[in-house]
């Protein structure tokens, strides 16, 4: 690597973290008429894949923990988003699953989130180059024992 690694410019984590920041700027506009969140979005993401999911589970998926799930997951069914029911076979687990209306809004949404995107100016190729080096890296970090 090159560079001393002390100027901001330089700093991986300070990058990721305000490509983040980015992401959610460009992706609010598409949601806010929906009453979603970029959370919320990525949590329909999961439930359209796999709907009837344990809380923790899709909590696993999105690397939330419990504490920032549960609110989410009231206001989503506050707003009609998805249901919340008790595993009829153990009452500790809740079962989240999509109702109608958020299916019904699945199309279009992502063809509105489809239409952000196309803004990268990115090929399918790299796309996915980026985003599987990005993946690994997550992949590393998790891995790394931070005792």
């Amino acid at each position: 690597m090159k560079g001393n690694n002390f100027l901001l410019e330089e700093q991986l984590c300070f990058s990721t973290y305000t490509l983040s920041k980015q992401f959610t700027k460009l992706y609010r506009p598409v949601l806010e008429p929906y009453a979603l969140t970029y959370t919320q979005y990525v949590a329909l993401l999961v439930l359209w894949e796999k709907s009837d999911l344990s809380v923790q589970s899709l909590g696993t998926k999105l690397g939330l923990d419990s504490g920032t799930l549960t609110p989410m997951l009231k206001r989503m069914e506050s707003n009609g988003f998805i249901t919340r029911k008790r595993h009829p076979e153990d009452e500790r687990r809740v079962i989240i699953a999509t109702t109608p209306k958020a299916d019904n809004l699945k199309d279009e949404l992502l063809k509105k989130v489809s239409a952000c995107l196309a803004l990268l100016n990115l090929n399918e190729q790299d796309y996915f180059d980026l985003l599987e080096k990005m993946n690994q890296l997550t992949k590393t970090l998790g891995g790394i024992n931070n005792d």
